[in-house]
């Protein structure tokens, strides 16, 4: 399931308190979901990572109660005591047994100890799939049982609208568009340490904002994709010093051409995400314009990755220019 399906799907059975779980490979944006939800709703959230704990750390600490005359529990205080929020219980394959059987009572009954889980707090958890070469022990069924489980996959285009909107290095965005299976390139047979993921692509976009010489890109970048996909990310990157000038094409949506495919991604990225930053009719025309002349399946790829980004178009005279010269690509 793809994460705009996630979202949706998540985000109603949080509303009734149904405790789910997330299964996907690492570096996918599990956690990154559960959090964009419970944002999204102005709720709390708390992400407990399991497979760091003790039984004790979410049982808590027994002390004798000379009131009562007996032991009672002491719960932690990373527990929420009131409000609305999601408890997300990340890792939970990856704990130990022991571990597991104390969040056991909080996921079946909404408690454990003497602790009692808001009603407003709904719980969801996640965690890596058995093959995925991490640390992780089979899940009890009747633990199993009581969650809806859904498995999270990578879509290319959600990736970069999610990439667009969060303002990513637009070399990224190009060379997924152009190499998309270099987005996602875990292998669990592999030993490598170093493999593509959505979540090390942002640490090669803090990298490239850093003030790292570029002498030493190659290696930092490997460190982060892997030395295969770094070294054809860095050539790639090479070919943003070739492209047209794209505020001069936004101000009077006239430019160069190029027929490098390399060149083309580029400059489809570019166009959209100057476009994103500052958007007006007159911007829009000129670059509908511009890609009227464009190779094809690039003019479509514009226009559709500014569509997904929520920019209307149907009022300009120049889109409609535009649907009659490549409305056969559309269909």
């Amino acid at each position: 399931m793809k994460a705009s399906e996630l979202i949706s799907s998540v985000s109603s059975l949080v509303e009734k308190k149904v405790p789910t779980f997330l299964w996907g490979a690492p570096g996918v944006g599990k956690s990154s979901i559960v959090k964009q939800i419970a944002y999204s709703k102005d709720i709390g959230f708390i992400d407990l990572r399991l497979a760091l704990m003790d039984p004790t750390d979410l049982k808590g600490i027994p002390f004798f109660d000379k009131d009562s005359h007996s032991a009672l529990w002491a719960p932690p205080a990373f527990l929420p005591r009131e409000g609305k929020g999601i408890l997300f219980l990340d890792e939970l394959n990856a704990a130990p047994p022991s571990v597991q059987a104390s969040a056991y009572q909080l996921i079946l009954d909404r408690k454990v100890g003497e602790y009692i889980l808001p009603d407003g707090w709904a719980i969801v958890a996640a965690g890596n799939r058995e093959g995925d070469r991490g640390v992780t022990y089979r899940m009890p069924s009747p633990l199993a049982n009581r969650f809806v489980h859904f498995e999270m996959d990578i879509d290319v285009d959600e990736w970069r609208d999610w990439a667009y909107k969060n303002s990513l290095d637009e070399s990224i965005i190009s060379y997924i568009a152009y190499k998309s299976e270099h987005l996602f390139t875990f292998d669990a047979k592999s030993d490598i340490k170093s493999f593509a993921t959505p979540r090390s692509w942002e640490y090669v976009d803090k990298i490239l904002k850093s003030d790292l010489d570029t002498n030493l890109q190659l290696n930092v970048i490997s460190g982060a994709v892997g030395k295969d996909v770094s070294v054809g990310f860095l050539s790639f990157k090479k070919v943003m010093n070739k492209l047209p000038d794209i505020q001069n094409i936004l101000a009077c949506g006239n430019g160069d051409y190029s027929e490098e495919v390399y060149v083309l991604y580029a400059l489809s990225t570019g166009l959209v995400s100057a476009l994103l930053k500052e958007n007006s009719d007159e911007r829009l025309d000129n670059l509908l314009s511009y890609t009227l002349e464009l190779k094809s399946e690039f003019a479509v790829m514009v226009v559709q990755d500014l569509q997904r980004n929520g920019i209307s178009m149907e009022h300009s005279k120049v889109f409609k220019e535009w649907v009659n010269k490549f409305a056969y690509l559309l269909q």
